[in-house]
């Protein structure tokens, strides 16, 4: 059997028609740059998410590039990130010549643990930027508590939990200052290629990040402040067009196999329940656990990556390549530990969960289309890969 980590074509053969023909209208228009797809695709993705003002613009990382900058990010001023993340999210802050300040993860949701960020506030401290990893919400209440202590702005990092409902039922990104989403084809809501969205209830900021998004042109030619080439294209928006009225049953198939994941670990006896943080006797993986699974959200989790932790993971996942199953590794060094942020100084010792997350975690394929048999087939793997050891 083969379980490739991600099969896009199955999602693109169920919506070939409505697809191409939204290529074909974009073709037929000759308008390729904002205008009205772009317009329509805004104004149905803020009805979506239930916030006011939504900006498509080229990428995830430009997104967050976007919200730094509209949020007088400077050089010389600090901003506190995760340091167990995607590259962008410290990335984007150390191209405009700020400082990136690392902060260790929570040892359940891989997210920033947001009992460790007020020490690392200082004079310096303008924003934090917490990352909704993997398709989970981050603990916005006691991050909020301490921006309004402080007085820093919040950049919500959403590029992975787009639809994704805190424990109060608001969606992630919209909760903060500003939110910014990556569509990326391998995410949940993905398109054709770069493409991201950027999302605030503040008209003020709002109007300045459209402004930005256009070089700060505002009427055209004419600048006050500069900004960058951050547009999202016609044709992208319309694929997320066709896309998006989908996007919740297609997260609802990605909790659903990840609750057979559960079962399986659990009925194979190779864990025990989900979320626990050690490993014991009877422990050969640890498993995920969505921590807002309230009764009441009913995106309380989307899966863009169902990430479990086990010992011997790179021998794990040999053997799991050699049985024609993809898996990846989110991620296998922090930001603490690249070669670019050596200036940082930071001790590695500091950073003891993304540490262990960094050596163990590995990601097994989830996408809404996998077949029942096929996660089966995984699970029988690497209980067949632990027999053997």
């Amino acid at each position: 059997m083969n379980v490739p980590l991600l099969d896009l074509k199955i999602q693109y053969q169920s919506l070939k028609t409505e697809l191409d023909n939204a290529l074909i209208r974009v073709a037929e228009s000759q308008n390729f740059i904002l205008g009205k797809e772009v317009e329509d695709f805004e104004n149905e993705i803020s009805k979506s998410l239930s916030l006011k003002y939504s900006l498509g613009v080229s990428s995830g990382t430009d997104a967050l590039l976007l919200a730094l900058m509209a949020l007088d990010i400077k050089p010389g001023d600090e901003v506190i990130v995760p340091t167990f993340s995607f590259f962008a999210t410290a990335g984007v802050v150390s191209r405009l010549n700020a400082i990136p300040v690392l902060v260790d993860s929570d040892p359940v949701t891989f997210n920033i643990n947001p009992e460790l960020i007020e020490k690392k506030i200082t004079s310096k401290t303008k924003a934090i930027i917490p990352v909704h990893l993997f398709g989970q919400s981050c603990e916005m209440d006691r991050i909020i508590q301490i921006a309004k202590k402080y007085n820093l702005k919040i950049i919500e990092d959403a590029a992975q939990s787009i639809s994704v409902q805190y424990k109060n039922g608001n969606p992630v990104g919209t909760i903060g200052d500003i939110g910014c989403y990556s569509f990326f084809p391998s995410k949940n809501l993905g398109c054709f290629g770069d493409g991201g969205l950027v999302t605030t209830n503040d008209e003020n900021l709002f109007e300045k990040l459209k402004i930005m998004r256009v070089h700060g042109s505002k009427p055209k030619y004419y600048h006050k402040v500069i900004g960058g080439n951050f547009r999202i294209d016609a044709i992208q928006a319309a694929i997320l067009r066709v896309k998006l009225p989908h996007l919740n049953q297609w997260s609802q198939a990605r909790r659903n196999n990840a609750d057979l994941y559960d079962k399986l670990f659990i009925d194979n006896k190779l864990a025990t329940l989900t979320g626990k943080i050690n490993f014991s006797e009877n422990e050969k993986v640890l498993l995920p656990k969505p921590i807002y699974k309230i009764s009441t959200l009913t995106n309380y989790h989307i899966y863009n990556q169902y990430i479990i932790r086990a010992e011997k993971r790179d021998e794990l996942r040999k053997f799991l390549s050699d049985n024609n199953i993809s898996t990846e590794i989110y991620y296998p060094v922090p930001f603490h530990r690249q070669e670019c942020f050596k200036y940082l100084n930071y001790s590695d010792s500091d950073f003891p969960i993304a540490n262990s997350s960094a050596d163990n975690s590995i990601a097994l394929p989830i996408y809404p289309e996998l077949k029942n048999e096929q996660i089966n087939y995984v699970v029988e793997t690497i209980k067949k890969f632990f027999q053997n050891k």
